[in-house]
């Protein structure tokens, strides 16, 4: 493992922070780092990082190291208990970690924690953006993601033009909290209109008619989409690589919901996807596409059938 002082080769100019190097996070640093970005990276399994030394990033032995060589950090980390872990939220040592920096968080957490988040960063002395993104792990490879912002102007500013070589757009939505609501919007969206197709091609197959066919019919139709093009071919072949997993598509709908409740908003369709999505994981397909779904899909009609 390469140590950031021993890097070789540095030339002018700020580098900046990227921790967690997960499924969508290693092809997003990667696409920085392909751009020029002088990174310094991070993971808890250092073996996800090697790609990203090979491309010239600096790897750190610590989080800690991190932040002290370098000013602003992007966090992708899974949850709201991983982003804890990593800043050692709660203790003395937080505040010496985030002091003086800009902390972007591009993950998916509820808008209530980013807020609280953002107020603790801000009395420790650092301004925090929150920038989750919309997309799976093929857009993350391929730059196309889109970055949805919130934080204070001066520091949205400066994050902005660092996300170009991950995102095909940022979309500005105002302060701390709206991102992650507007994240939710989309995300609602996105998680019943996967639970609708999965279950349009479960009836599909199931009245003996040919997948490749009905990829056809809707490809050729007003509801052809990027999402159809990539998630009918997976559910034509039951191909559940990963590229958003059904665990984090359930958690995405937990979020959603309690965000609902707490407006005092009903949430029907998004109740019954959220059912399907936790169903899907109690298959064990937790860490399989979200595409999965469709396995709790048949596995009620299973139960109808036997009933």
């Amino acid at each position: 493992m390469t140590k950031v002082s021993e890097r070789p080769g540095t030339e002018p100019g700020e580098e900046i922070g990227f921790v967690g190097l997960g499924v969508m996070g290693q092809p997003m640093a990667l696409n920085l780092a392909k751009a020029g970005t002088k990174l310094v990276v991070w993971n808890r399994s250092p073996a996800a990082a090697d790609p990203l030394l090979k491309a010239g990033a600096a790897v750190a032995a610590s989080v800690e190291e991190v932040f002290e060589q370098t000013r602003i950090v992007i966090l992708m980390l899974v949850n709201e208990g991983a982003l804890d872990a990593v800043l050692q939220r709660g203790t003395p040592a937080f505040a010496k970690l985030v002091a003086g920096h800009i902390v972007v968080s591009m993950g998916s957490n509820s808008p209530d924690y980013s807020r609280g988040l953002a107020a603790e960063i801000a009395a420790a002395g650092g301004r925090y953006v929150e920038a989750p993104v919309s997309g799976s792990r093929k857009p993350a490879e391929t730059g196309q993601l889109v970055a949805l912002l919130g934080g204070d102007t001066d520091a949205v500013v400066e994050v902005r033009p660092l996300l170009a070589p991950m995102c095909r757009e940022t979309i500005l939505c105002g302060p701390v909290g709206n991102a992650l609501l507007m994240k939710l919007s989309v995300n609602l969206y996105l998680c019943t209109m996967l639970a609708g197709l999965a279950e349009a091609a479960h009836f599909a197959e199931s009245n003996g008619l040919n997948l490749a066919t009905f990829r056809a019919a809707i490809d050729s139709g007003p509801m052809a989409s990027d999402l159809t093009r990539v998630k009918i071919p997976k559910l034509v072949v039951r191909d559940f690589s990963v590229q958003a997993a059904t665990a984090d598509a359930f958690n995405s709908t937990k979020l959603i919901a309690q965000a609902a409740r707490a407006a005092g908003l009903a949430s029907p369709v998004l109740d019954l996807c959220r059912e399907l999505y936790g169903e899907s994981v109690e298959l064990g397909n937790g860490r399989l596409d979200m595409v999965s779904v469709v396995a709790a899909i048949e596995a009620r009609t299973a139960a109808l059938r036997r009933s």
